[in-house]
């Protein structure tokens, strides 16, 4: 089997399986849902169009940087217009800006938590068919729309294509993989960097609800995961900007 390594690194990222509402979760490292969303904006796949042959490949996730939890405290709505007719101002727009009420009665202000990783660096591995993931690589090279860290508004950082496909085992090539400096004598925080590598069933009993079925019904189904950490330090790479 071959293994594509992909680098998710940016000043915020999000990589929620279970929002709803109000409150947006994140995870601690990029779902599987995320990580096959960003590959079909890279080839140009649209929600409806079948995405078996990406969620079949394996992927485990090195933490390189763990970053920090954060939340974002967000209002819809709440403005007030001058009005002149029949609740709406001389432009016809409402004269309370806001969401639609259920009842459909009026408007009303929506606030949300939004919790986000800051400052968080990500290795993400995909082992499969060496054809597979060469496309995948051609088109992260040159993606036909914008990559994003889960949120649009999260832009990565760094390019996100590390380098071609190469042969080896998932665990091995994560752990083999250079760790990337940001600056001149950084070294790893943790003695040893946490991995999230996807097993078969009876091999774990942790779950992750997030092999996504079918991206316009919005429709999931799980994997299992196991938790570890790196035998030892990887080699230490200069980013070619560090000072």
């Amino acid at each position: 089997m071959s293994v594509l390594l992909l680098r998710l690194a940016g000043p915020m990222q999000s990589w929620g399986t279970q929002s709803r509402f109000s409150v947006r979760d994140t995870g601690l490292e990029p779902s599987k849902s995320g990580v096959i969303g960003l590959l079909c904006a890279a080839l140009g796949r649209r929600r409806h169009e079948p995405v078996d042959d990406l969620a079949a490949l394996r992927m485990g996730v090195r933490v390189d940087r763990e970053g920090r939890l954060s939340r974002d405290y967000q209002t819809v709505g709440g403005e007030h217009r001058p009005g002149s007719v029949r609740g709406f101002d001389a432009k016809g727009r409402p004269l309370h800006y806001g969401v639609l009420k259920a009842d459909g009665s009026g408007v009303t202000p929506v606030t949300s938590s939004r919790y986000y990783l800051a400052d968080a660096e990500f290795l993400v591995g995909l082992e499969g068919d060496r054809p597979l993931l060469e496309t995948l690589d051609r088109a992260l090279i040159m993606p036909r729309w914008p990559l994003y860290l889960g949120r649009k508004a999260f832009v990565p950082s760094l390019p996100v294509r590390v380098a071609p496909p190469v042969d080896g085992s998932l665990r091995q090539v994560l752990e083999e993989y250079p760790w990337r400096k940001r600056r001149r004598g950084d070294q790893p925080q943790e003695k040893r960097l946490r991995l999230v590598l996807e097993v078969s069933p009876g091999e774990s009993n942790d779950v992750r609800y997030d092999v996504p079925l079918n991206f316009a019904e919005r429709t999931f189904t799980l994997r299992y995961v196991r938790v570890d950490f790196t035998k030892e330090w990887p080699p230490l790479e200069d980013d070619p900007c560090c000072i």
